[in-house]
């Protein structure tokens, strides 16, 4: 399957990047409609962009070419790094997403040809930049405090089971669910935290949960949230080493 014809949609919202390329960012647009999308990440005042958006019906926009630095993670981090913009490629799907003050979401799950081209789209980026699996993130992963999208009902394991991303092969057995021990293994995964708060760690661990385990992402630690942490963990360390 091939992806349709990529649009040159041009944004004037980049700078210069001041590293490579190390990470994939997913977004939705979050707005009512597709065009109400690309006019604001087009429009110079509102100084948003990414390098590509795609619509629900597959078609592919590119807005900053890779090799360029567009504004699409803001306040983010993960591995300790904080300008995700200089090292991310990141891709906005259409998709009006959740309610939030002042706007009434409609969010849905997203349509085959969106994913489709997505797959395609991704695989390319991944394979050209030597993106690793778990460097395959959405804006909820590096910006959980301010971030829920792509949300819930992205689905991240049909994505990695074509080849982008990752996705625990098997979940470990038993695990202990303290807070310490979760704390410590977002940290070893990427995430980032500012201390050490109860209630911070919740919001990390949602952001973890509507990635790995979008059924249930209340942010409470749990066995199985242990569990997918270490199988996940296990594998990044096989495929570091």
């Amino acid at each position: 399957m091939t992806f349709r014809e990529i649009i040159d949609s041009p944004s004037p919202n980049f700078d210069e990047r001041r590293a490579e390329v190390r990470y994939l960012i997913l977004h939705y647009t979050g707005m009512a409609t597709g065009q109400e999308a690309l006019d604001r990440l087009r429009d110079p005042e509102a100084k948003v962009s990414a390098h590509y958006l795609i619509e629900e019906n597959g078609t592919i926009h590119q807005l900053v070419p890779e090799e360029k630095r567009a504004w699409h993670a803001g306040v983010s981090s993960w591995e300790d790094e904080s300008d995700i913009n200089s090292l991310s490629v990141g891709i906005e799907l259409v998709n009006p997403g959740h309610d939030y003050p002042g706007y009434k979401g409609d969010y849905r799950p997203f349509p085959p040809a969106q994913m489709d081209s997505l797959l395609e789209l991704s695989k390319a980026i991944v394979e050209r930049n030597h993106i690793l699996p778990w460097h395959v993130l959405g804006h909820s992963d590096v910006a959980p405090a301010r971030k829920v999208d792509p949300g819930e009902l992205f689905d991240w394991r049909w994505l990695a089971e074509r080849g982008v991303g990752a996705w625990p092969a098997k979940a470990a057995g038993e695990m202990d669910p303290s807070p310490v021990h979760i704390r410590r293994m977002l940290k070893d995964y990427g995430y980032g935290f500012s201390g050490e708060d109860d209630a911070e760690l919740r919001v990390v661990l949602s952001a973890f949960q509507r990635h790995f385990r979008p059924e249930n992402f209340s942010g409470a630690p749990d066995p199985e949230s242990a569990a997918l942490l270490q199988a996940l963990l296990d594998e990044k360390g096989k495929q570091a080493i």
